[in-house]
């Protein structure tokens, strides 16, 4: 009974990958987008969030109480993998899979995988990133900030752009191709931190006396830096995070008003802050901030292989 309930949902997961696959990669072709998603928890009974970069799929499962061993579990996973390589032609060694918890802080992107790096370079528009699809939690370039990536890069010429919670660095990278007087990035993670400055590299970009890459508790570092110090803020926070390399525990819903009154104070006059976070519940106290403009940009942000799907907000604010 219960090999006929999985085989009938492995065919509705079948089914169902089909008619998005075919939908999806044609709009992406169109757009000349080589990375982009395709499936995301579209059926309970079939929890991935499933992804193409340029060739290769990263298909992440939703960690979830499935009823099955370890064995059962195991195949249940390598058929949904034959199904992924069915629909999108893509061969087996190419389709990486993992499974993901949906977690509140950053640590889990942190924990790795595996000891074999398995990288690869991908294209979003004419810039190149340092993909890797084997040893954490994500592959390093969030494909759902691809449009917001693109303002900061139209409005970066001239600019002093600071990235904070850079990650690998993508903003940066746009920031530079925008022709960007100066671009620093802060994350409190070495790894990423030396990730961002070889996508910034591996670009033909770096500058030295432009583009600073410094390893920091953003929380604290900020509170050093001069009053209206930078034309452009992109930040990107967890929404939660007890690390102990920071000094004080966060919680993007109880700590935001503050870190924005902070950045609000480091950003020039006129200039603009870019404000993102996954919290589902998250609710901005904008009447606690000392801005002009606080405009709520999340659909305008929204890829078009998120719509429906995407939790995150995105705010756009001026000082």
């Amino acid at each position: 009974m219960e090999y006929q309930s999985r085989r009938l949902k492995l065919e509705a997961f079948s089914n169902r990958l089909q008619k998005v696959w075919k939908h999806i990669a044609k709009t992406a072709k169109k757009q000349g987008l080589a990375c982009f998603r395709f499936y995301d928890h579209d059926l309970p009974e079939a929890p991935f969030a499933i992804e193409f970069y340029d060739g290769v799929i990263h298909a992440a499962e939703y960690k979830r109480r499935h009823g099955m061993d370890d064995q059962e579990h195991t195949d249940w996973l390598l058929a949904a993998r034959e199904i992924i390589a069915q629909v999108t032609e893509v061969p087996l060694e190419q389709i990486f899979m993992k499974e993901r918890q949906r977690k509140a802080g950053r640590q889990g992107q942190y924990e790795k995988f595996g000891m074999e790096r398995t990288e690869r370079i991908v294209p979003e528009t004419d810039l190149r990133f340092i993909i890797n699809l084997s040893d954490y939690l994500d592959t390093g370039l969030f494909l759902d900030h691809r449009i917001t990536r693109g303002m900061v890069r139209e409005k970066a010429a001239g600019k002093r752009v600071l990235n904070l919670f850079c990650y690998t660095g993508s903003f940066s990278v746009y920031a530079a191709k925008g022709g960007a007087a100066e671009v620093c990035s802060v994350d409190m993670s070495r790894t990423y931190i030396n990730w961002a400055k070889r996508n910034m590299q591996y670009n033909k970009l770096y500058q030295p006396d432009r583009h600073d890459f410094i390893q920091d508790d953003v929380l604290e570092w900020v509170k050093q830096v001069p009053a209206e110090r930078y034309d452009i803020i992109v930040c990107d926070p967890p929404t939660f995070s007890n690390s102990k390399r920071m000094e004080h525990e966060w919680d993007v819903q109880r700590d935001h008003v503050g870190l924005l009154k902070t950045l609000l104070r480091i950003l020039s006059p006129g200039g603009t802050l870019y404000f993102s976070t996954n919290y589902r519940g998250f609710e901005l106290e904008r009447e606690k901030l000392p801005a002009s403009l606080v405009k709520d940009i999340t659909a305008a942000t929204t890829p078009f292989d998120f719509f429906g799907k995407l939790q995150r907000k995105c705010y756009l604010i001026q000082a």
